[in-house]
């Protein structure tokens, strides 16, 4: 991994920047897509299956069947992680129902807030180069608590045509009933605009790729909401000399065996545990599976050492990562300067992996620097706010003066006039 000392300030933004493609170039490719399916329906699905999938499916939908044999093919341990992560999963999400309490603005006028499931949404779970089945757990839990009616997932099949057994167990676990064999930008345009088989929903969840994200970026223009933009994954470790270097490794190549194209950043004062990180980073690489994607991740990777907190917090505001590690002697008084960040990871026993399984927040988290704007998912990613109001005829005549006033002075009579015929 590149080691920078103490850059200048431009050279810290060039620094920072995330190894993507030009959004026009990815657009390029996806819009045609997007066409083809909002035209051709299924017949788009099977044809981009066959172009980019290498299999030729016979159905879109996975079947009861597969579910069954889903079951017999995990491992019981597996079940077992499985039902403790959906346990804190279900439980740190049911903590964020709120209980919306009726106001009374003024004498006669009564306000108040409901929480409505979004009744379609589509689950998008990621299955490329990892099958990731805790992304149901991350979707399908919160959106069930929510009280969401119809939850549709779209997920790559492999060339054999099936669905890795433990998304199908867990998407079974948590109630989801319709499941389909569609990845990449085309399942993002079979939920947003529907196709003989495939529902449309009224909003689509989850990761994926840069071609993924462009298409759920471009569906929202016709009106189909999305949770967030959600790219490549990244990490952003903060550490000092209290932090174990061997830790610190593991961290950062966890994020980067998810793709060729994730990114990983180390922020430190020293370069006492920079270098003990690399060493770490090589001797760690070495045993991964996964490691020619991990290695080519830490080509658009770097440690940067900076003089001060305060130029370090400053350079994680900036950059606003998906996940942030601080692992310092000083990290409770860091994490109250974190202003930018998806999901918080404290202390050297706080790995980043404790988040995307089984601790009971929310994975699915912003990317890109938009974490600079937006939240990662929750309980309320699922939900509308509707607002009531209640008016007796003595609350219109407490409000009904400034209404006329305010209506009047914007020539909107129409409006006005609805009040004045009330007070008479």
């Amino acid at each position: 991994m590149q080691i920078v000392v103490n850059p200048s300030s431009a050279t810290l933004v060039d620094l920072l920047k995330r190894p993507t493609l030009e959004m026009a170039e990815i657009e390029k490719r996806v819009i045609p897509i997007l066409a083809q399916v909002k035209h051709e329906g299924d017949a788009a699905l099977y044809h981009f299956a066959k172009a980019f999938d290498k299999v030729e499916l016979n159905n879109l939908a996975v079947s009861e069947s597969e579910i069954e044999e889903a079951k017999s093919l995990i491992s019981e341990d597996l079940k077992t992680a499985i039902a403790l992560a959906y346990k804190n999963i279900h439980t740190f999400h049911s903590s964020q129902k709120s209980k919306e309490t009726p106001v009374e603005t003024m004498a006669g006028i009564t306000c108040w807030r409901k929480s409505v499931g979004i009744q379609k949404v589509g689950l998008y779970i990621p299955g490329g180069t990892a099958p990731l089945f805790s992304t149901v757990l991350m979707l399908g839990v919160p959106a069930t608590i929510a009280g969401c009616e119809q939850l549709i997932l779209c997920t790559p099949p492999n060339k054999e045509g099936k669905i890795h057994p433990a998304i199908l167990y867990t998407a079974n676990l948590v109630g989801i009933k319709q499941i389909f064999k569609v990845g990449g930008a085309q399942a993002i345009a079979a939920l947003a605009y529907g196709t003989e088989t495939i529902p449309q929903v009224y909003k689509i969840f989850g990761p994926g790729n840069q071609y993924v994200t462009a298409a759920k970026s471009l569906v929202t223009k016709e009106g189909v909401a999305i949770d967030m933009p959600a790219g490549p994954s990244e990490v952003m470790v903060i550490a000092d000399d209290w932090a174990n270097a061997a830790f610190v490794a593991s961290d950062l190549l966890s994020q980067a065996e998810h793709g060729v194209d994730s990114q990983v950043i180390l922020l430190s004062k020293s370069v006492d545990l920079v270098n003990k990180v690399n060493f770490e980073l090589e001797k760690q690489l070495a045993q991964l599976p996964r490691k020619d994607i991990a290695q080519k991740a830490l080509e658009n990777s770097r440690a940067i050492i900076l003089s001060n907190d305060e130029e370090i917090m400053n350079a994680s505001n900036q950059y606003a990562p998906e996940h942030l590690i601080i692992a310092t002697e000083n990290v409770h008084e860091l994490i109250h300067k974190v202003i930018n960040a998806g999901s918080v990871f404290i202390g050297n026993y706080t790995p980043e992996s404790a988040g995307d399984y089984a601790s009971g927040t929310n994975h699915t988290l912003p990317t890109n620097g938009y974490a600079r704007s937006y939240s990662g998912v929750s309980l309320d990613s699922f939900v509308k706010k509707i607002t009531f109001q209640e008016i007796t005829k003595e609350g219109i005549k407490n409000i009904g003066s400034a209404i006329e006033t305010m209506a009047h002075n914007e020539e909107l009579f129409a409006h006005k006039n609805a009040v004045t015929l009330r007070l008479l």
